[in-house]
């Protein structure tokens, strides 16, 4: 899973396209999405377009929010049959615009994540690594439903390559390691 959803981004991100980002502090509709993100969720997804179309799996993701900061991570896997890959995502917002990464970004085998934006119940974040650039899309519903899609720029056109869609199954898992000693 890790392999073909690895490859197929890095396949179908070879191409150019004009980054947008936006300059602006965040606006308490904004800060009420990233809130409403925290929790599990979990839901199928599919590669709609390249080498690897077809391709169904299942994620399961926590989203967070990072203390004292604007923005978000999701952190969790997404599977193919018996084939898991680890899957996770983290930015912020502040006034200069949004940075973060997918997976350990554009100098690992991820992406950066160089721009976005937020308007009414939907956040668009850009990614890019090397020429590839595109966008992530998620869209949360009042039906506790999250619509992620990641499309990449070939030409002047936004190509959908994968879409899921994710509903919430509860508070975050807490993931805090803990030990005693005897």
């Amino acid at each position: 899973m890790v392999l073909v959803m690895r490859n197929f981004l890095l396949s179908v991100l070879s191409t150019g396209a004009v980054l947008l980002a936006l300059t602006f502090t965040a606006h308490a509709s904004e800060k009420q999405f990233y809130d409403d993100i925290q929790g599990r969720w979990s839901g199928p997804g599919s590669i709609v377009a390249g080498k690897y179309k077809g391709t169904k799996f299942t994620c399961t993701f926590n989203g967070l929010t990072p203390e004292k900061l604007t923005g978000m991570s999701i952190d969790g896997n997404c599977r193919v049959g018996l084939f898991s890959q680890i899957m996770n995502a983290s930015f912020t917002r502040s006034e200069s615009g949004y940075e973060g990464k997918f997976l350990d970004g554009a100098a690992g085998e991820g992406m950066d994540i160089v721009g976005g934006r937020y308007t009414r119940s939907k956040l668009v974040v850009d990614i890019k690594r090397k020429d590839l650039l595109g966008v992530m899309v998620a869209r949360l519903n009042e039906d506790d439903k999250l619509n992620v899609s990641i499309s990449v720029r070939v030409r002047d056109r936004l190509i959908p390559v994968i879409g899921m869609v994710l509903t919430r199954k509860g508070p975050p898992i807490d993931q805090t390691v803990t030990s005693s000693i005897d």
